[in-house]
């Protein structure tokens, strides 16, 4: 598994052609909307959409987004970034899609709310001459120009090995086994990271006594199917595998209101502020670092390449479609110091708020 460090070389290897690729967009001065007239070239006033799937993960907002935008302002001042969220409908971005078609978006990143449903957006995308680049979530019915997202299979395996090595540790129960939480039904990466989670969990002797993939990724949702495994099985739960932090986060709620505690172990994934904040009060035990400003421009570097009629470096090929995966970096209460607070990815302000500043300490983060 390679580190954060491996991971922000891979992206940093495209800063060489930056300045290629800054002067192949061929602009002016930016203005204050960031659009500018340019010079004509490929790239140097398009507009380019960014398309999220909802707010139930503040990752969009806060890391995709900035870090998009950020990159692409870099390599071509000229480009105008156009950017939506769904809030989880796909009726809603169906309409955000519509709406960067008509202003005239070059390129549409899209990560789909319903992975079967995008289909046709490309298709629309497509008839018009837009490129479509697939980002996080792919598009499995239909070839996209490209595809940009951290690797998921790899991901839940990561996060399933981590959880049984830790419920093999001690003597399993009679009639004891795992819960999985996973992603949401109609979004192909939760469909990956299941795969990678039972490529883990089917050979491990574990059993599964339950398994629930979670509408919308709800946290909600998951706490409720978890409250009613507890009511079902008891302390026969030895631990979930949830797909991300907020299904992960959802499990270990429906633990407390049913007064179990210490919970049994709970994963997650995107080591989000909450998700981390668990690890280290020992209620959660692995979440995974995958930086998204990194997927994040490196969809910038793709754009800018598809604008200028290049092809952008590929790493595997993933339905049909050329793609670039990063690797995830497994993060638990031993490593998260070095691999978040020391790649400085969150500060320790961020995360040893009152309520989690003695178990911070424990863990030597100051």
């Amino acid at each position: 598994m390679s580190s954060l460090l491996t991971r922000q070389t891979a992206t940093i290897a495209g800063i060489g052609a930056v300045a290629l690729l800054a002067a192949a967009c061929g602009s002016s001065s930016t203005s204050t909307s960031g659009s500018t007239g340019g010079s004509g070239a490929a790239g140097g006033d398009a507009k380019v959409a960014f398309l999220m799937p909802d707010t139930g993960s503040t990752r969009y907002e806060l890391h995709d987004r900035p870090g998009f935008e950020k990159r692409l302002k870099e390599l071509c001042s000229g480009c105008t970034p156009l950017y939506n969220n769904a809030d989880g409908s796909a009726d809603k971005q169906q309409q955000q899609f519509n709406s960067a078609l008509a202003q005239g978006a070059k390129v549409i990143v899209l990560d789909p709310v319903d992975s079967t449903a995008a289909a046709s957006l490309v298709n629309a995308a497509r008839a018009k001459g837009v490129k479509v680049v697939a980002y996080d979530r792919p598009i499995p019915g239909i070839k996209v120009d490209f595809y940009v997202s951290f690797n998921n299979e790899e991901i839940g395996k990561q996060i399933a090995a981590s959880l049984v090595e830790k419920v093999k540790a001690s003597s399993l129960p009679a009639g004891s086994g795992i819960l999985i939480v996973n992603g949401s039904p109609t979004d192909a990466a939760a469909g990956l990271i299941k795969k990678g989670i039972h490529s883990a969990v089917d050979s491990s002797g574990v059993p599964v006594l339950a398994e629930y993939d979670t509408i919308d990724w709800k946290p909600e949702n998951a706490q409720k199917f978890v409250s009613g495994q507890i009511s079902r099985f008891g302390n026969k739960i030895v631990g979930v595998v949830a797909a991300n932090d907020g299904t992960g986060g959802g499990a270990i709620a429906a633990f407390k209101a049913a007064g179990v505690n210490p919970n049994p172990p709970v994963s997650g994934n995107d080591a989000t502020v909450a998700g981390l904040q668990l690890v280290i009060a020992g209620d959660q035990l692995n979440t995974i670092s995958k930086p998204s400003e990194i997927v994040g421009g490196a969809a910038a570097e793709v754009v800018v390449k598809l604008l200028n009629g290049q092809a952008p470096e590929t790493t595997a090929e993933l339905f049909g479609s050329p793609s670039k995966l990063y690797t995830p970096t497994l993060v638990t209460s031993s490593t998260l110091k070095t691999e978040i607070i020391d790649k400085k990815i969150d500060t320790a302000a961020d995360l040893c708020t009152s309520e989690y500043a003695a178990a911070c300490q424990k863990l030597g983060i100051s």
